[in-house]
C-alpha cells in the first residue's frame, strides 16, 4: 500500500531544468515534498526519498495523508 502510494505520486511529479543547470522536481498538491539534484534520475532519486520521508513522518504523526488510507485488518479474538 505504500509503495502503491508512491508511485502514483511520482506519476505526477513535475520537473524542470534551472537556468544554473541543475534540476527540481515536486509533487502538485503535497507541501514541502521537492528535490533538487545535478541530473534528472538523481533529482527523482531524491524527490522519491523525500516522498517516503515525508509519508512516514505523516503517519507516526497520526496526520491526514491526502489520497491515503491506512487499513489495519481486525483480528479475532477467542
Amino acid at each position: 500500500m505504500l509503495s502503491e502510494y508512491i508511485s502514483k505520486k511520482l506519476k505526477i511529479a513535475e520537473y524542470e531544468k534551472l537556468k544554473n543547470g541543475t534540476y527540481w522536481g515536486e509533487i502538485s498538491g503535497i507541501k514541502g515534498v521537492w528535490a533538487n539534484a545535478n541530473n534528472l534520475e538523481d533529482c527523482r532519486k531524491e524527490l522519491q526519498e523525500v516522498l517516503e520521508d515525508w509519508l512516514l513522518f505523516k503517519i507516526s504523526a497520526h496526520e491526514r495523508v491526502p489520497g491515503f488510507v491506512l487499513r489495519i485488518p481486525q483480528r479475532e479474538f477467542a
